[in-house]
């Protein structure tokens, strides 16, 4: 089962990169209160901000405690040029195209960086 949700979580962690080196967007949750974030599954005392490459994958996960946010896009190039390098500052990490059971890869801002310049 643990082997599935890894398989799983790596293909949509693919899916985003293709997705946004191609809409140029990226889909966050937004509330008044500012945007989601939640704690590691991996890591204590870490923090992940998700994204999605989808506005329909992020509405997803708009859900019970998380039902106030709504989906937010941030250009691709804003996303690259201020927001990783913050969360890198910040020592956050990045949840991309979790799911609505909050599943999904956690990687470093500077690795998500990398990946998205080269496609």
């Amino acid at each position: 089962m643990e082997f599935d949700l890894t398989i799983n979580s790596k293909r949509r962690y693919e899916n985003f990169i293709k997705r946004v080196t191609e809409s140029k967007l990226v889909w966050g949750l937004k509330s008044e209160d500012g945007w989601c974030v939640c704690e590691s599954n991996e890591y204590e005392e870490t923090e992940v901000m998700l994204f999605w490459s989808d506005e329909a994958y992020a509405r997803q996960c708009a859900i019970e405690e998380w039902s106030h946010y709504k989906p937010a896009s941030i250009s691709l190039q804003e996303f690259m040029d201020s927001w990783l390098y913050g969360m890198n500052q910040d020592g956050v990490l990045v949840g991309v195209n979790w799911n609505a059971k909050l599943i999904g890869l956690e990687v470093e801002s500077y690795d998500l960086f990398k990946e998205l310049e080269e496609n």
